[in-house]
């Protein structure tokens, strides 16, 4: 994969690890990391090679969020008038879709979170499948703090991933939701004592989810965000239409072999992504 200026990407044994790398910018969101983030994601799902990715940062925060450079001189962002609000609504687009290119892939995404998630970061956070968090580490929907709404993910998928007083408070607050609380509201899987142990432990459940069928881990990562997302009628037909398109026999067989054996199954990985024709 070619090289980044605001994230690392590597790949072993079907686990990625995305890095966010500019510590002494409290790796903040600038407009460099809205164009990589996506593309790193895209690339990382269309090689077809990646059972799972874990997202995580270096430093003493995980992100401070937008990079005031994403507003400065920037006529995207304008409102005085129908067509500004046009380039304001596609930019806007832009940015939702960075964030979407995580929730879309189709291998899980493990956020591994120190210190400090503030703003766009929490949008960020919120896109993935599971989060993990050192004991020190905090969330904050910090828009509200400067007279603006969220937009880029946290009002969409935060709501179905806290109870409603609790999102409620924290977006009309911009106070900071510590990674204990998190941890008790089901928002965090797990609270680590340090950052090494928290790289640890993310990579532990990463392995774990890799040593997995991934089709049947796609198929159900898909599943649950379609049911989070429809009723549960709806849910049943959509899932009447992808279990028959999925199951494999083959899969199956090799996992109880494996279990019988002791010993870890092997599995085909994902297909890679072709271009569309035409």
């Amino acid at each position: 994969m070619s090289a980044f200026e605001c994230i690392e990407v590597s790949n072993q044994d079907g686990v990625a690890h995305v890095k966010l790398n500019h510590p002494e910018r409290l790796n903040s969101m600038t407009p460099a990391f809205w164009a990589e983030i996506p593309r790193a994601f895209r690339a990382l799902d269309e090689a077809g090679g990646t059972r799972v990715a874990v997202l995580s940062s270096t430093g003493k925060h995980f992100s401070a969020g937008m990079d005031l450079s994403v507003f400065q001189g920037n006529h995207a962002l304008g409102t005085k008038d129908v067509l500004a609000r046009e380039r304001f609504r596609q930019q806007l687009r832009r940015l939702q879709e960075s964030f979407n290119a995580i929730a879309n892939a189709r291998f899980p995404v493990i956020a591994a979170v120190q210190g400090g998630c503030i703003g766009g970061a929490v949008d960020m956070a919120t896109a993935c499948c599971l989060r993990y968090a050192t004991r020190d580490a905090f969330f904050c929907i910090h828009e509200i703090n400067i007279g603006m709404m969220a937009d880029v993910g946290t009002m969409n998928r935060m709501p179905r991933q806290l109870p409603d007083a609790v999102m409620r408070e924290l977006a009309y607050t911009g106070d900071r939701l510590g990674a204990e609380r998190a941890e008790r509201l089901g928002f965090v899987n797990g609270v680590f004592d340090s950052h090494e142990a928290l790289l640890e432990g993310a990579l532990v459940a990463a392995r774990k989810i890799a040593a997995r069928a991934p089709l049947a881990v796609a198929a159900s990562k898909e599943m649950i965000s379609y049911a989070r997302d429809h009723s549960v009628a709806e849910s049943f037909a959509y899932l009447n239409a992808l279990q028959p398109g999925i199951f494999s026999p083959e899969d199956m067989a090799r996992a109880m072999m494996a279990q019988k054996a002791g010993s870890a199954a092997v599995f085909d990985d994902l297909p890679p992504l072709k271009p569309a024709m035409g």
